[in-house]
């Protein structure tokens, strides 16, 4: 017998409030400090934008020890008046409930995806609990082209430091758009705005109970809309400042169960990548404007060691999964000092290539093959930051463009070597 979406006290809860017009969800976990200017942003957004629409904030907690429910349960606008053009006519319904299943961000959504469809909401949105750059017009960038515009899923696009989110801009980013051909460019953003009508669409899926509920749902949920048809564009939200860290350190655990679910991804919607030969550009809403942003500090130095390291431990994996001219050029790498190491692009995209067949081919163990791809992702990063030491925020662009179009360039590579594996495997 299948278990229940929602547990029978929030199911409960959310038929005495009856149906409403827009449900926005903060996924938390021990996040006091912050969750409470989350939720003043969420209801000022309601209020200004939204002040005749029927609302509900879903905070879906991962069993926080410290104050972060009581924080959303107590936080309030002082005065409505004094910060805001239009008061609201429905008041804004809260609710605080803990989540069931796999730990993870995925299991949260679960929660608020359920309460979405129980609630028969129209347009529905996602904000991380961290983020201390929100602002009340989030809530309509994220909301207003789904309730106004007939779209069902709104990515979101930030301006980041250039050291900030390298998984997504080395590897998500790149390879999902090479796939799909849709330019979703923060396809893990974290914050998302989506139609009721995707919300139950997501529910029908058979992920809840894999990685995809750890840390695999936002690419999850980006990959579904762009295969299911549904109609995707992108909304410009700023600045997107949270707690961030060295992309060298620490990201090891992150690193393997993204690329996992992208590359399970890949093997699910197998017949669609296969046909896709361009990319284009999704709609775009908000108006794109430049933005300070918080230093973040690298260690170069680290990295390559790690990669070197890599090199020397790990050759023997790495032959197994590269192809032979890669691997004999990524291990020609290791010559060259800090200052003047470079890991090129087109080098690059054959090794994540490499790594999607060999993650496809049962004869090694995939825990191992994804974790050896971390020294081989901080020399790609060392390389990028090289590259990048003295590039505005435009030519760091243009860098990220360029390792898109190589991607895209070389998918007759991947579809090569997946058919030779399929071949093989015959």
């Amino acid at each position: 017998m299948d278990e229940p979406l929602l547990p029978p006290s929030l199911a409960q809860e959310l038929s005495e409030i009856g149906p409403v017009d827009i449900l926005v969800g903060i996924p938390s976990f021990n996040n006091a400090r912050t969750i409470g200017h989350v939720v003043r942003a969420v209801q000022a957004g309601f209020a200004k934008y939204f002040p005749d629409q029927r609302t509900l904030l879903l905070n879906s907690d991962g069993g926080s020890t410290d104050a972060t429910q009581e924080v959303v349960r107590t936080t309030s606008l002082a005065d409505f008046g004094t910060v805001l053009a239009a008061h609201p006519i429905h008041g804004v319904h809260r609710i605080v409930t803990p989540y069931h299943g796999i730990p993870g961000k995925g299991s949260a959504l679960r929660t608020v995806f359920a309460a979405a469809k129980a609630v028969t909401a129209s347009a529905c949105a996602v904000v991380d609990a961290d983020l201390r750059s929100i602002t009340p017009e989030w809530l309509d960038l994220l909301i207003s082209p789904v309730l106004r515009q007939g779209f069902d899923f709104v990515a979101p696009l930030y301006r980041r430091h250039k050291y900030d989110g390298t998984i997504t801009n080395s590897i998500v980013y790149p390879l999902t758009r090479a796939l799909y051909g849709k330019r979703v460019r923060q396809p893990i953003g974290g914050d998302f705005g989506f139609s009721g009508t995707l919300a139950s669409n997501f529910l029908e899926h058979n992920a809840w109970h894999s990685d995809v509920a750890r840390f695999g749902i936002d690419i999850w949920m980006t990959t579904t809309a762009i295969t299911s048809g549904s109609r995707v564009c992108q909304s410009f939200l700023g600045a997107k400042i949270h707690d961030v860290k060295d992309p060298g350190v620490d990201l090891s655990a992150m690193l393997t169960q993204v690329v996992s679910s992208v590359f399970t991804l890949m093997e699910n919607h197998e017949p669609l990548w296969r046909s896709v030969r361009d990319s284009e550009a999704v709609p775009l809403f908000g108006f794109e404007h430049t933005v300070g942003l918080e230093p973040i500090r690298v260690d170069v130095g680290r990295m390559l060691g790690v990669f070197r390291s890599g090199a020397r431990d790990l050759s023997a994996i790495w032959e197994r999964i590269l192809a032979p001219e890669t691997f004999a050029s990524v291990q020609g790498l290791t010559r060259a000092g800090d200052d003047r190491f470079r890991f090129p692009a087109d080098l690059w995209v054959q090794v994540i290539y490499d790594f999607a067949v060999a993650h496809h081919k049962p004869a090694m163990n995939r825990d191992h093959l994804l974790r050896s791809l971390t020294p081989l992702y901080l020399g790609r990063t060392a390389s990028f930051i090289n590259e990048t030491a003295d590039a505005d925020a435009e030519q760091v662009e243009d860098v990220i463009e360029g390792t898109c179009q190589e991607f895209e360039s070389l998918k007759a590579y991947l579809v090569e070597r997946w058919n030779g594996l399929q071949g093989g495997e015959s």
